[in-house]
């Protein structure tokens, strides 16, 4: 169960990266006052968590609906995720969500920026829909469902905790430790989406990667 929970908690916290909203939270809120930051802080985390756990509670029958796969499921989300960790490597994510947040910030009609674009796509976007989405398409039991939603609920409390703390968290981190961090993930990423794609082509060839 260790095992399982360490495995989706670094998972999730690599595509949701908490650290990484904060300071994009911090830039999109810099005129609010701290009332309405904390408002705006705790409804984009429910927001997310209400996405996020939809998806990890239906999504398998959902995919049954539309008659696809688990394994297609996995081989395609793998190979998403992998496109994610490319982009961290090469600094890529950072600048679209820094372009996606002046562009809100631009238009004077988004005062409240919680449902979109934080909580919808910056906490709950594809990346992490797909990842709650593999991570409970691979148990087995309640009991083990259960500690992927715990790992769920951990990220997303620190999300929250990154949120409201994003002003002194960017001023520690600094821009260098924040881009080495954003690198490092990005492999570790890479590394498990690697994973869920080769795992996906051995259930779908079983006689052939034996």
């Amino acid at each position: 169960m260790t095992e399982l929970f360490l495995s989706a908690f670094v998972t999730l916290f690599v595509v949701i990266d908490p650290l990484g909203c904060g300071p994009i939270f911090a830039g999109l809120t810099s005129g609010a006052s701290d009332a309405h930051r904390r408002a705006m802080a705790i409804r984009a985390t429910l927001v997310a968590a209400f996405v996020l756990v939809l998806f990890a509670l239906v999504g398998q029958p959902f995919l049954r609906v539309l008659g696809i796969g688990l394994d297609a499921f996995r081989i395609a989300g793998g190979i998403m995720l992998f496109l994610i960790a490319l982009e961290m490597v090469f600094e890529k994510r950072t600048a679209r969500r820094e372009t996606r947040a002046q562009e809100v910030s631009a238009d004077p009609a988004h005062d409240d920026i919680s449902v979109f674009p934080m909580g919808i796509p910056m906490i709950a976007g594809p990346g992490s829909i797909a990842s709650v989405m593999l991570l409970m398409a691979r148990t087995d039991g309640l009991d083990r469902s259960l500690v992927v939603l715990a790992a769920l609920a951990a990220i997303l409390i620190l999300t929250l905790v990154s949120l409201l703390a994003a002003g002194w968290l960017m001023r520690l981190m600094g821009k260098r430790l924040e881009a080495m961090l954003t690198r490092l993930l990005g492999v570790v990423l890479a590394a498990l989406a690697a994973q869920f794609v080769i795992d996906g082509l051995k259930e779908s060839f079983p006689n052939v990667l034996a």
